[in-house]
């Protein structure tokens, strides 16, 4: 196995100790890793004076490749997001979030699969706002030709790479004539070249609705970004919560695998935190690793966590959040016993 280098961002609140977990069982899966430490949130304004300092930004651009725990985003005031500032810097125009039933997490619907695509780096999360007259403000949303192309582009070879049949473009063309017609246009246009995937379209509320009405009817849905940002958090209720689900950035040279829950500061330091959804993310990362080096000891490193977790959740091995008694360093004592 050849050494990789991944940035490691730690992140805020629980992060750190969520991604102490998850790397010890990624190692002892014997992944052969050299993480780079590097700072970025809260922790980093505290220690180096800004939120994303650029050594985090020439981290990620050296080795392009990170690791991320939760950040945490003021609401309403303060620094804008970590998340959108590191999207933009190294322009991640797609995040990838799958969602599947686990065993041993009970939910209301079974057999669930799906992963969403969304968008991000346009549409209303593009920052454009502005104060017209007090008391009055706009936030713009943008949408480009060149951004609705390349990320349907991205979902269609993403679902031929994963055996994916369908994709479903979710949309609000009807009031949206504009913005959301030109997605639909985009997206249309690029599936001429994708003859084998079925490909449908869904108006936004109505396709919410059916969501939790049935979830199985779907298998990949492709998104603009802030309608992106709820489904994907509305797919992860049907499965367990934000706990359970990995999330994914990529642009054309670079990825960022982080955990898509908040940073939960009020059970910081208590070993009370799941690092389940940053393992996920990690076996995301893991199978990355192989796709770009080659090496395929990468990709079964992260077969071995998927079903070591996969067993632990099985036999009850889980952390409170899902019903179970362990904390978060047991969690990740129990997976890396079951690794095979």
């Amino acid at each position: 196995m050849s050494r990789q280098k991944v940035v490691l961002i730690p992140g805020d609140g629980i992060g750190p100790e969520i991604t102490a977990a998850t790397t010890r069982v990624i190692a002892a899966a014997g992944a052969d890793i050299e993480w780079v430490l590097c700072l970025a949130g809260e922790s980093a304004l505290e220690q180096e004076g800004e939120v994303l300092p650029q050594r985090t930004i020439d981290a990620i651009s050296e080795h392009n490749v990170a690791l991320k725990g939760p950040c945490t985003t003021p609401v309403g005031k303060g620094f804008k997001s970590v998340n959108v500032q590191l999207r933009k810097a190294f322009d991640l125009y797609a995040a990838v979030r799958p969602v599947r039933n686990l065993p041993g997490v009970e939910t209301r619907f079974s057999d669930v699969d799906l992963i969403v695509i969304r968008e991000n780096t346009e549409s209303l999360y593009s920052g454009v706002e502005a104060e017209i007259t007090p008391g009055v403000v706009t936030s713009t949303k943008v949408a480009t030709v060149k951004g609705c192309t390349r990320i349907a582009k991205w979902a269609f070879e993403y679902a031929r790479a994963k055996g994916r049949k369908k994709v479903t473009a979710f949309h609000k063309a009807n009031i949206m004539k504009l913005t959301d017609g030109m997605f639909l246009r985009c997206a249309e246009e690029v599936h001429r070249d994708y003859p084998d995937i079925e490909y449908t379209t869904a108006i936004i509320d109505a396709a919410c609705m059916r969501m939790v009405q049935d979830p199985t009817q779907f298998d990949m849905l492709l998104l603009e970004n802030l309608y992106g940002d709820v489904v994907s958090d509305l797919a992860a209720g049907l499965v367990g919560g934000l706990g359970v689900t990995p999330g994914a950035n990529f642009g054309e040279d670079r990825a960022i695998f982080e955990a898509v829950h908040g940073s939960a500061p009020d059970i910081a330091g208590q070993d009370k935190a799941n690092p389940l959804a940053l393992l996920m993310s990690g076996v995301m990362m893991l199978k990355h690793l192989t796709e770009t080096s080659g090496d395929e000891s990468y990709a079964e490193a992260a077969e071995k966590i998927k079903a070591a977790y996969d067993s632990c959740l099985q036999a009850g091995e889980k952390t409170a959040d899902l019903g179970g008694k362990l904390g978060t360093q047991a969690f990740a004592d129990a997976v890396i016993a079951r690794l095979q």
